[in-house]
């Protein structure tokens, strides 16, 4: 199962769109990059959960090919069952090794099973491997920052103590949607200066980028630069 779907991806190989993508996602080796386009991974992810055979493909890690591990995304994306797809995440995240497969690693069932994920997100948060940290940050800004916010949920990702560039760019984008969600709630974190240095600046930039946030708090914002 898993040599016919690798030759699938072969087969839909776009030699144009395999150059754009290897300077996308420069923590991959170019030559692990096949070039196939998001929407028909995404078709082909669908098809593979309509025969119902890939089991066999998410248990074969690591993969070789960055479309593998985007195409895995997709199949643990529409997983129905909590528990099962959960069960796929956890290992995976250790072999993700760019930003774009941990941002489209996006399980659906996640939403209906808020509570019984943050003891997971806070370990991912609290792990030293850079796409956890990273995945548990996302999965807070996606689900956490709406009615049901919890200002444990801004000090966790405040504390975080990270060297890594795409730890703390998901860090300022965090903040940045948490101030255009809960603007009363998050100036805090900016006006008194809790943040490091770079994620303080970054998010700032993300905030006044955002058509989210109005005027009058994009000038207040500028003055914590």
């Amino acid at each position: 199962m898993h040599n016919d779907i690798l030759a699938q991806l072969l087969a839909l190989q776009d030699t144009s769109f395999q150059a754009f993508t290897q300077k996308l996602i420069p923590t991959v080796d170019p030559d692990r990059v096949i070039g196939v386009r998001t929407p028909v991974l995404r078709k082909l992810a669908k098809n593979l959960i309509k025969q119902g055979d890939y089991e066999e493909f998410l248990a074969k890690l690591p993969h070789h090919y960055f479309e593998e591990n985007q195409l895995h995304a997709f199949l643990l994306s529409d997983m129905k069952d909590f528990s099962r797809c959960l069960a796929f995440v956890e290992p995976f995240l250790s072999y993700i090794d760019n930003w774009a497969t941990c941002d489209q690693l996006s399980p659906k069932v996640f939403r209906w099973h808020k509570l019984e994920l943050l003891p997971s997100i806070k370990r991912w948060i609290g792990s030293k491997e850079t796409y956890r940290i990273r995945f548990g940050i996302k999965l807070l800004m996606d689900h956490f920052l709406d009615e049901d916010l919890q200002i444990e949920y801004l000090e966790l990702v405040a504390k975080v103590e990270s060297s890594a560039y795409y730890v703390n760019m998901m860090r300022a984008w965090f903040f940045a949607t948490a101030l255009a969600k809960q603007w009363e709630s998050t100036l805090p974190y900016l006006s008194q200066r809790r943040l490091d240095p770079w994620t303080h600046n970054k998010s700032i930039q993300k905030a006044m980028e955002s058509f989210r946030i109005t005027k009058e708090h994009k000038e207040l914002l500028k003055s914590f630069k």
